[in-house]
Protein backbone atom coordinates (compact mmCIF):
# COMPACT_ATOMS: atom_id res chain seq x y z
CA UNK A 1 0.00 0.00 0.00
CA UNK A 2 1.35 3.37 -1.02
CA UNK A 3 2.25 5.57 1.94
CA UNK A 4 0.36 8.87 2.03
CA UNK A 5 2.64 11.89 1.66
CA UNK A 6 2.66 14.55 4.37
CA UNK A 7 0.82 17.78 3.61
CA UNK A 8 2.18 21.29 4.04
CA UNK A 9 0.66 24.72 3.64
CA UNK A 10 3.06 27.14 1.94
CA UNK A 11 2.49 30.89 1.93
CA UNK A 12 3.05 31.98 -1.66
CA UNK A 13 3.25 35.66 -2.57
CA UNK A 14 4.73 35.19 -6.03
CA UNK A 15 8.19 36.54 -5.20
CA UNK A 16 11.63 34.96 -5.02
CA UNK A 17 11.49 33.96 -1.37
CA UNK A 18 8.08 32.30 -1.41
CA UNK A 19 8.76 30.50 -4.70
CA UNK A 20 12.01 29.11 -3.30
CA UNK A 21 10.29 28.12 -0.06
CA UNK A 22 7.64 26.26 -2.04
CA UNK A 23 10.33 24.37 -3.97
CA UNK A 24 12.09 23.47 -0.71
CA UNK A 25 8.86 22.08 0.76
CA UNK A 26 8.38 19.95 -2.34
CA UNK A 27 12.01 18.78 -2.18
CA UNK A 28 11.34 17.59 1.36
CA UNK A 29 8.56 15.36 0.03
CA UNK A 30 5.48 17.31 1.05
CA UNK A 31 2.26 17.58 -0.90
CA UNK A 32 2.03 21.35 -1.08
CA UNK A 33 -1.09 23.43 -0.60
CA UNK A 34 -0.18 26.98 -1.62
CA UNK A 35 -1.91 29.94 0.01
CA UNK A 36 -1.95 33.46 -1.43
CA UNK A 37 -3.85 36.64 -0.58
CA UNK A 38 -5.52 39.38 -2.55
CA UNK A 39 -5.39 41.94 0.23
CA UNK A 40 -5.69 45.19 -1.65
CA UNK A 41 -1.98 45.42 -2.39
CA UNK A 42 -0.95 47.89 -5.08
CA UNK A 43 1.26 45.17 -6.57
CA UNK A 44 -1.57 42.66 -7.01
CA UNK A 45 0.21 41.57 -10.20
CA UNK A 46 2.19 39.34 -7.81
CA UNK A 47 -0.82 37.01 -7.71
CA UNK A 48 -0.37 36.23 -11.39
CA UNK A 49 3.21 35.30 -10.54
CA UNK A 50 1.99 33.12 -7.67
CA UNK A 51 -0.39 31.31 -10.01
CA UNK A 52 2.37 30.75 -12.56
CA UNK A 53 4.76 29.41 -9.95
CA UNK A 54 2.17 27.16 -8.32
CA UNK A 55 1.25 25.67 -11.69
CA UNK A 56 4.86 25.26 -12.80
CA UNK A 57 5.94 23.49 -9.61
CA UNK A 58 2.81 21.36 -9.43
CA UNK A 59 1.13 22.09 -6.10
CA UNK A 60 -1.84 20.02 -4.94
CA UNK A 61 -4.03 23.09 -4.60
CA UNK A 62 -3.55 26.84 -4.80
CA UNK A 63 -5.98 28.87 -2.71
CA UNK A 64 -6.25 32.66 -3.08
CA UNK A 65 -8.16 34.43 -0.31
CA UNK A 66 -9.61 37.94 -0.49
CA UNK A 67 -8.88 40.34 2.38
CA UNK A 68 -9.32 44.07 1.96
CA UNK A 69 -6.56 45.54 4.12
CA UNK A 70 -7.04 48.86 2.32
CA UNK A 71 -9.83 49.52 4.81
CA UNK A 72 -7.20 49.47 7.55
CA UNK A 73 -4.46 51.16 5.53
CA UNK A 74 -1.27 52.32 7.19
CA UNK A 75 1.06 50.95 4.52
CA UNK A 76 2.44 52.16 1.21
CA UNK A 77 1.23 48.86 -0.22
CA UNK A 78 -2.41 49.35 0.78
CA UNK A 79 -2.82 53.09 1.24
CA UNK A 80 -2.14 56.39 -0.52
CA UNK A 81 1.45 56.52 0.76
CA UNK A 82 4.49 56.79 -1.49
CA UNK A 83 6.64 53.69 -1.92
CA UNK A 84 10.25 54.52 -0.90
CA UNK A 85 12.65 54.52 -3.85
CA UNK A 86 16.42 54.48 -4.45
CA UNK A 87 17.36 53.80 -0.82
CA UNK A 88 20.72 52.36 0.16
CA UNK A 89 21.22 49.51 2.64
CA UNK A 90 21.76 51.85 5.59
CA UNK A 91 18.52 53.69 4.86
CA UNK A 92 16.62 50.42 4.52
CA UNK A 93 17.84 49.18 7.89
CA UNK A 94 17.40 52.44 9.77
CA UNK A 95 13.71 52.01 10.61
CA UNK A 96 10.65 50.01 9.64
CA UNK A 97 9.70 51.26 6.15
CA UNK A 98 6.39 52.58 4.84
CA UNK A 99 5.91 49.32 2.93
CA UNK A 100 5.38 47.44 6.20
CA UNK A 101 1.79 46.16 6.25
CA UNK A 102 0.54 46.16 9.88
CA UNK A 103 0.46 42.60 11.27
CA UNK A 104 0.51 41.06 7.77
CA UNK A 105 2.44 37.91 8.60
CA UNK A 106 0.34 37.36 11.71
CA UNK A 107 -2.80 37.60 9.60
CA UNK A 108 -1.42 35.35 6.85
CA UNK A 109 -0.07 32.74 9.27
CA UNK A 110 -3.43 32.62 11.04
CA UNK A 111 -5.17 31.66 7.81
CA UNK A 112 -2.43 29.16 7.04
CA UNK A 113 -2.87 27.69 10.51
CA UNK A 114 -6.63 27.33 10.01
CA UNK A 115 -6.19 25.64 6.63
CA UNK A 116 -3.52 23.33 8.00
CA UNK A 117 -5.93 22.19 10.71
CA UNK A 118 -8.62 21.42 8.15
CA UNK A 119 -6.16 19.58 5.92
CA UNK A 120 -4.70 17.75 8.92
CA UNK A 121 -1.33 19.08 7.83
CA UNK A 122 1.42 19.28 10.45
CA UNK A 123 3.60 21.78 8.62
CA UNK A 124 3.49 25.40 7.43
CA UNK A 125 6.24 27.01 5.36
CA UNK A 126 6.87 30.76 5.18
CA UNK A 127 9.73 32.53 3.38
CA UNK A 128 10.68 35.10 6.01
CA UNK A 129 14.27 36.27 6.10
CA UNK A 130 16.32 38.45 8.47
CA UNK A 131 19.31 39.25 6.24
CA UNK A 132 18.30 40.80 2.90
CA UNK A 133 15.03 42.34 4.00
CA UNK A 134 13.63 45.78 4.80
CA UNK A 135 13.43 45.67 8.59
CA UNK A 136 10.01 44.08 9.02
CA UNK A 137 9.45 42.97 12.63
CA UNK A 138 7.37 39.95 11.59
CA UNK A 139 10.31 38.38 9.73
CA UNK A 140 12.43 37.78 12.85
CA UNK A 141 13.14 34.36 14.42
CA UNK A 142 11.78 35.52 17.79
CA UNK A 143 8.49 36.44 16.14
CA UNK A 144 8.19 33.01 14.51
CA UNK A 145 9.05 31.31 17.83
CA UNK A 146 6.35 33.30 19.62
CA UNK A 147 3.79 32.52 16.92
CA UNK A 148 4.74 28.85 17.02
CA UNK A 149 4.05 28.74 20.76
CA UNK A 150 0.73 30.48 20.29
CA UNK A 151 -0.25 28.07 17.50
CA UNK A 152 0.22 25.10 19.82
CA UNK A 153 -2.00 26.73 22.45
CA UNK A 154 -4.68 28.09 20.12
CA UNK A 155 -5.62 25.09 18.01
CA UNK A 156 -7.56 21.89 18.43
CA UNK A 157 -4.73 20.18 16.57
CA UNK A 158 -2.21 21.30 19.19
CA UNK A 159 -4.28 20.85 22.34
CA UNK A 160 -6.62 17.93 21.76
CA UNK A 161 -5.31 16.03 18.76
CA UNK A 162 -1.66 16.47 19.79
CA UNK A 163 -0.86 17.27 16.17
CA UNK A 164 1.39 20.25 16.81
CA UNK A 165 1.80 22.23 13.63
CA UNK A 166 5.39 23.24 12.90
CA UNK A 167 6.25 26.51 11.18
CA UNK A 168 9.24 26.14 8.85
CA UNK A 169 11.40 29.14 7.88
CA UNK A 170 14.05 27.59 5.61
CA UNK A 171 15.31 30.97 4.33
CA UNK A 172 15.50 32.76 7.67
CA UNK A 173 19.31 33.23 7.70
CA UNK A 174 20.08 33.06 3.98
CA UNK A 175 21.21 35.98 1.85
CA UNK A 176 19.19 36.79 -1.26
CA UNK A 177 22.02 35.41 -3.39
CA UNK A 178 21.98 32.12 -1.45
CA UNK A 179 18.20 31.93 -1.82
CA UNK A 180 18.45 32.45 -5.57
CA UNK A 181 21.15 29.81 -5.96
CA UNK A 182 19.11 27.35 -3.90
CA UNK A 183 16.02 27.97 -5.97
CA UNK A 184 17.95 27.62 -9.21
CA UNK A 185 19.27 24.25 -8.02
CA UNK A 186 15.68 23.18 -7.32
CA UNK A 187 14.47 24.25 -10.74
CA UNK A 188 12.64 27.46 -9.79
CA UNK A 189 11.99 29.68 -12.81
CA UNK A 190 12.50 33.17 -11.44
CA UNK A 191 11.20 34.60 -14.70
CA UNK A 192 7.75 33.62 -13.41
CA UNK A 193 8.13 35.57 -10.16
CA UNK A 194 7.41 39.18 -9.25
CA UNK A 195 8.96 41.25 -6.47
CA UNK A 196 8.27 44.93 -7.23
CA UNK A 197 6.20 46.98 -4.78
CA UNK A 198 5.29 49.63 -7.34
CA UNK A 199 5.04 48.10 -10.83
CA UNK A 200 4.01 50.10 -13.89
CA UNK A 201 0.75 49.70 -15.78
CA UNK A 202 2.36 47.00 -17.93
CA UNK A 203 3.42 45.11 -14.81
CA UNK A 204 7.12 45.83 -15.35
CA UNK A 205 9.15 46.21 -12.16
CA UNK A 206 10.21 49.74 -11.19
CA UNK A 207 13.78 48.75 -10.33
CA UNK A 208 13.91 51.40 -7.60
CA UNK A 209 11.85 50.21 -4.62
CA UNK A 210 13.49 48.31 -1.75
CA UNK A 211 12.22 44.98 -3.02
CA UNK A 212 13.55 45.52 -6.54
CA UNK A 213 16.91 46.74 -5.26
CA UNK A 214 17.31 43.73 -2.96
CA UNK A 215 16.30 41.40 -5.77
CA UNK A 216 18.79 42.96 -8.22
CA UNK A 217 21.52 42.85 -5.56
CA UNK A 218 20.81 39.16 -4.98
CA UNK A 219 21.06 38.22 -8.63
CA UNK A 220 24.26 40.24 -9.03
CA UNK A 221 25.88 38.54 -6.02
CA UNK A 222 24.71 35.15 -7.28
CA UNK A 223 26.41 35.87 -10.61
CA UNK A 224 23.14 35.54 -12.52
CA UNK A 225 20.94 37.73 -14.69
CA UNK A 226 17.51 38.66 -13.37
CA UNK A 227 15.04 37.34 -15.99
CA UNK A 228 12.18 39.76 -15.26
CA UNK A 229 11.49 43.03 -17.08
CA UNK A 230 12.20 46.41 -15.51
CA UNK A 231 10.92 49.83 -16.51
CA UNK A 232 13.45 51.90 -18.42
Amino acid sequence: MKKERKKAVVLLSGGIDSATTLAIAMEKGFDVYALSFRYGQRHAVELKAAKRTAKKLGVKKHLILDLDLRKIGGSALTDDIAVPKNRNADEMNKKIPATYVPARNTIFLSYALAWAEVLKASDIFIGVNILDYSGYPDCRPEYIAAYQKMAHLATKAGTQDKNKIKIHTPLIRMSKAQIIRKGRDLGVDYGLTHSCYDPGVSGAACGKCDSCLLRLKGFKEAGLMDPVKYSK
